[in-house]
């Protein structure tokens, strides 16, 4: 079978609901959809739709309060939160990059990685082996972000979480960050799943694309067909920003 066709992650009726100011809110509502390994996927929707809530569901920086995840057809509940946060890794807009040098930064997550892995780890990324010495504090924000995919892949995960990854980089450092995206997905048999505001960028990484609406799955299919011929109405209006 090919990796293609094998279900990584899975929501069954997953919802989670807070109480804000008094009242409940639902930022997940009655999700269902299953994720297949080295696809990507991309969420998308207006301000509030819920994007980043399903995404911190799916490696239990968030539980649940309706349905369940599943990670290869077993309950998130049933893995040790390390060992789960090791094969779905999380990544965020801001690169969080520890004092010190990328080499450490790297061995943080791995202490006995070899000088050659932290090697290999930073040209799969696009980055000189010299990267190693440089003090993390003195990289660009483009190359912060690039370490830190290194750092995660250094754990050997299944899934990579990227929440709004390339909002605060200029448009040649996205376009670096998303051509590594790409790439990763092919190389690695890796499922990739990304929160952005822009469906252009959606259309650039192509795979599936998963629309939400006040935490509610609204529309799903090939990502061209979702953002250039949608089947809903809710859709039709986002993409001609009547709806933010």
């Amino acid at each position: 079978m090919s990796c293609h066709n094998t279900v990584v992650l899975e929501t069954r009726h997953a919802g989670r609901q807070i109480i804000k100011n008094g009242n409940a809110i639902r930022t997940v509502d009655n999700v269902s959809y299953a994720f297949n390994k080295a696809h990507i996927y991309n969420l998308i929707g207006p301000s509030g739709a819920g994007k980043s809530s399903l995404l911190r569901l799916l490696n239990r920086l968030d539980e649940p309060t309706e349905g369940e995840v599943r990670f290869f057809d077993k309950p998130l509940a049933e893995y040790p939160p390390t060992e789960l946060r090791r094969m779905v890794s999380m990544l965020f807009q801001t690169p969080y990059l520890f004092p010190g040098t990328v080499r450490d930064n790297l061995q943080f997550c791995c202490c006995d990685l070899t000088d050659d892995k932290i090697g290999q780890l930073l040209t799969r990324v696009g980055l000189d082996e010299s990267f190693a010495g440089k003090d993390a504090d003195d990289l660009s924000g483009g190359e912060r972000q690039r370490v830190a995919i290194a750092r995660a892949l250094s754990l050997e995960p299944e899934v990579l979480l990227l929440d709004e990854p390339t909002a605060s980089l200029d448009p040649t450092s996205s376009q670096t960050i998303e051509d590594l995206i790409l790439r990763l997905s092919e190389e690695l048999c890796l499922t990739t799943i990304i929160v952005t505001h822009h469906p252009n960028q959606a259309l650039r990484l192509g795979g599936e694309t998963l629309f939400l609406v006040k935490g509610r799955l609204v529309e799903t299919g090939k990502t061209e067909k979702v953002l250039k011929d949608p089947e809903t109405e809710l859709a039709r209006k986002y993409i001609n920003r009547e709806l933010r």
